[in-house]
């Protein structure tokens, strides 16, 4: 066993060194991101009146998306 002591005495002063050099900084806020909502959902509208409305929304598309779908077919 050679000068253990000495040894372990400077690894103790090492390691205390070391840790008096260390700068912890504080971490960064969290910025708080608001979620997405959801539109407000009509109460007054009839499920036939929706049905309407979608069915509505669909022709629309498909007069847009028609010229489309042709000329992928041809």
């Amino acid at each position: 066993m050679t000068n253990w002591k000495a040894d372990l005495d400077a690894l103790v002063e090492a390691t205390t060194a070391l840790t008096k050099s260390v700068r912890v900084e504080p971490p960064m806020p969290r910025t708080i991101v608001e979620p997405n909502r959801m539109p407000p959902v009509n109460l007054n509208t009839s499920e036939r009146d929706e049905i309407r409305q979608r069915v509505a929304n669909l022709r629309a598309w498909m007069r847009s998306a028609r010229p489309m779908l042709r000329s992928r077919d041809g």
